[in-house]
């Protein structure tokens, strides 16, 4: 969570800095335009979260095609070193009543499962946030639309991408270790 807040502070710093020094608003404008883009980011990508949280279980299933990874995507995983960083990724399914952060019972079928449907709902989740957290573009006037909301949608973009990767990641061994469960029934 450190690392997301010190990303989202540092670039709002930044994008207020450098639209200051080449005057594209006044100072004031363009930090209140910072931040209303910044928390339109969080509440966009709230909004999605909720609506996913309240879609069927069944849309998310182990089994939907929709949601396997191939071969290739995990070799680009490997490549990507996503086991070495993905824990530091902001993790907030709590907030939705099922955590992702760790496996609690690694040895039950239906949390397996349950695991994996929540992660699938979380990649839905995030990849929707690309395009629509550049939704604020719209409501800011003149040339702060490129100039502030771009740039808040960009590292909103880079930050959905990243949970993106791990739940992608995460997601087959899990299918695997569910495998094996119900082999061993």
């Amino acid at each position: 969570m450190k690392l997301y807040l010190t990303v989202i502070g540092t670039a709002m710093l930044v994008i207020s800095i450098i639209n200051i020094i080449f005057g594209t608003a006044t100072w004031y404008y363009v930090i209140i335009a910072v931040i209303v883009c910044t928390a339109l980011q969080f509440a966009l990508d709230g909004l999605i979260a909720i609506v996913i949280n309240k879609m069927p279980d069944k849309w998310f299933d182990v089994d939907n095609p929709m949601y396997k990874v191939s071969e290739r995507e995990k070799q680009l995983y490997k490549k990507l070193n996503v086991r070495m960083w993905k824990d530091k990724v902001w993790e907030l399914g709590g907030l939705g009543g099922f955590s992702k952060k760790t496996l609690l019972e690694p040895n039950d079928p239906q949390y397996i499962k349950r695991f994996i449907i929540e992660c699938n709902k979380g990649v839905l989740t995030h990849r929707l946030s690309y395009p629509i957290g550049f939704l604020p573009m719209a409501f800011i006037p003149n040339i702060c639309a490129f100039t502030v909301a771009m740039p808040v949608a960009a590292v909103n973009l880079v930050l959905n991408i990243m949970p993106t990767l791990a739940l992608r990641y995460n997601t087959p061994k899990l299918q695997a270790m569910l495998a094996r469960m119900n082999r061993k029934r």
